[in-house]
C-alpha cells in the first residue's frame, strides 16, 4: 500500500512540474505568436496597398458587426487615406476561409490574400493560386465582383468571392468618402 502511495506522489510531482513548464512555455510563446501574426498582417496590408505609410484599425461597430467582417484596417500615406484592408471569413467547403481584401480609396480591389483555412488539399487550396486571386485585382466595389471559379473547388472559390463582395459592400456603405 505504501508503495502505491509513493508512486502516486511521484507521478503527481512529475505531472505538476510538466504542467508548470508547459504553462510557462505557453505564456512565453503566446506573445511571440501574437507579434508574428500582427507582423504577417502588416506585411499583407503593405502588399495589398504598397503606398501605405501608417495603418490603423477601424473600430466602428457598424462596420465590424456586418456579415463575415472580422477586421478592418485604414491605410494612410501623408495623412490621406489610400485604402482599406478588410478581413472577412466566409464559409468555404470545409470551414471558414480568412480572406483579406485590399480596396483602394477610389473603390478598386487592389488584391486578395488568403489566410487560414481548412479547405481540401489539392482542390480547395487552389484558392491561394495567383491565377485565381489576380482576377479580383482592379475590379470595382460598386457591384458584385465576378471571376471564373475553380473547377472542382466551387464552394471554396465561391467563398472567396463572397468574402470579397462582403468587403466591397462594407467599403461602399460604410467606409467610402
Amino acid at each position: 500500500m505504501r508503495e502505491i502511495i509513493k508512486l502516486a506522489l511521484i507521478l503527481l510531482l512529475i505531472t505538476s512540474i510538466a504542467a508548470f513548464v508547459l504553462g510557462i512555455t505557453n505564456d512565453v510563446t503566446k506573445v511571440i505568436i501574437q507579434e508574428r501574426a500582427i507582423e504577417e498582417m502588416m506585411e499583407s496590408i503593405q502588399a495589398l496597398l504598397p503606398e501605405t505609410e501608417e495603418v490603423e484599425m477601424v473600430e466602428d461597430e457598424s462596420v465590424l458587426t456586418r456579415d463575415n467582417i472580422n477586421l478592418v484596417y485604414r491605410a494612410t500615406a501623408g495623412g490621406n487615406v489610400v485604402g482599406y484592408a478588410i478581413q472577412t471569413t466566409p464559409q468555404g467547403y470545409d470551414g471558414s476561409v480568412e480572406v483579406l481584401v485590399g480596396i483602394a480609396a477610389e473603390g478598386q480591389v487592389t488584391g486578395v490574400v488568403i489566410g487560414a483555412h481548412t479547405e481540401t488539399p489539392g482542390l480547395g487550396t487552389k484558392i491561394q493560386e495567383p491565377n485565381f486571386l489576380e482576377q479580383f485585382e482592379g475590379q470595382g466595389t460598386e457591384g458584385e465582383v465576378q471571376v471564373d471559379g475553380i473547377s472542382g473547388a466551387t464552394a471554396s472559390s465561391n467563398a472567396v468571392v463572397r468574402g470579397v463582395n462582403s468587403a466591397a459592400t462594407v467599403f461602399e456603405e460604410e467606409l467610402k468618402n
